[in-house]
């Protein structure tokens, strides 16, 4: 079912001008294969709508975040990997849209934070895991934003386990080059306000960004578009200097329209942002975060579980109070 789109939409996925890169290990374009993002007909904001047609905040919520392009998040959650990846791009790939999906699984999950604790029971386990998540992807194109935070929370692990997350990645990196050449891998590189440039870039070229096709920004986070991007032209002139080649970024701007208040964790009084679109400052800007979901039990979610959809936090978010 998949098309090629015409010049006029060509023009539309072209490549900030600003972003001089090095190209990935394989040449092809995901953008240029589909006529635009894919909105996960299945996402929580999406299955309150449909579940709570009466409530007096659907059609704000409907309006403003359902149909919105955003990722979907894998892990343990999702059953048989290869099985749930390959379900999701085959229904994009019908659609001749792009899926935008989020690789979280890795072993010792969020090991300082422990509100998204979990992930694979071993690095063994986890490279099994990436290996089914990249064959079901297969041929088709599709984003992949591959396991948030790991990169930046080093803080809770030894040595040992710090030179282990980087095989992971990079090996998983690989993987998805060899199975799923038809899509673009973004190493997830925390925010402004976690790691510095110098040491996030070292930290993305021991873990293998050179064989991926860029890094990612702000997710669930909620530092605006313009830090972001500051702070990614900054990566990349860390890994310009230091090792010779520079790489495109995306920004996660669900939940960024306010900015940050110095919260990480359902901070209040936080807004949406520009919805999911190729360039504006970035090589994309995606919505990775849901807007509404919660961070886990904490600020203006407590009593809630990490990933359970808050239709008053969603309301909220859209109108930023």
């Amino acid at each position: 079912m998949r098309r090629r789109i015409r010049a006029l939409a060509s023009a539309f996925f072209a490549l900030p001008l600003a972003l001089a890169v090095a190209p990935s290990a394989h040449a092809a374009d995901p953008t240029t294969m589909t006529s635009g993002f894919y909105a996960d007909p299945n996402s929580t904001a999406k299955q309150w709508v449909a579940a709570n047609p009466g409530d007096g905040r659907a059609p704000a919520i409907n309006a403003s975040l359902a149909n919105t392009p955003m990722a979907r998040w894998f892990g343990s959650w999702s059953g048989t990997i290869g099985t749930a990846a390959g379900a999701y791009v085959g229904a994009a790939d019908y659609s001749d849209k792009l899926p935008i999906m989020v690789a979280y699984n890795i072993y010792l999950r969020d090991s300082c934070g422990g509100h998204s604790g979990g992930g694979a029971s071993s690095p063994s386990a986890y490279a099994s895991w990436v290996a089914q998540f990249a064959g079901g992807i297969a041929n088709r194109p599709a984003v992949i934003i591959l396991e948030p935070d790991s990169l930046a929370d080093y803080g809770c692990l030894n040595q040992t386990q710090i030179n282990e997350r980087a095989g992971m990645i990079s090996g998983a990196v690989a993987e998805f080059n060899r199975q799923a050449p038809n899509a673009w891998v973004y190493l997830d590189a925390g925010n402004p306000g976690w790691v510095s440039a110098s040491t996030m870039a070292q930290r993305l070229h021991q873990a293998g960004i050179r064989q991926a096709h860029g890094f990612s920004l702000n997710v669930s986070n909620y530092f605006t578009t313009a830090q972001n991007t500051a702070y990614g032209n900054a990566v990349n002139s860390e890994l310009a200097t230091r090792y010779g080649y520079t790489k495109p970024f995306v920004v996660d701007t669900s939940r960024n329209g306010n900015g940050a208040n110095g919260e990480w964790c359902n901070a209040a009084g936080r807004r949406i942002g520009t919805p999911t679109q190729l360039g504006g400052g970035a090589e994309m800007l995606l919505w990775i975060k849901t807007p509404g979901e919660s961070d886990g039990n904490c600020g203006v979610g407590t009593g809630s579980t990490a990933g359970q959809f808050l239709p008053e936090v969603a309301f909220k978010m859209i109108y930023g109070y």
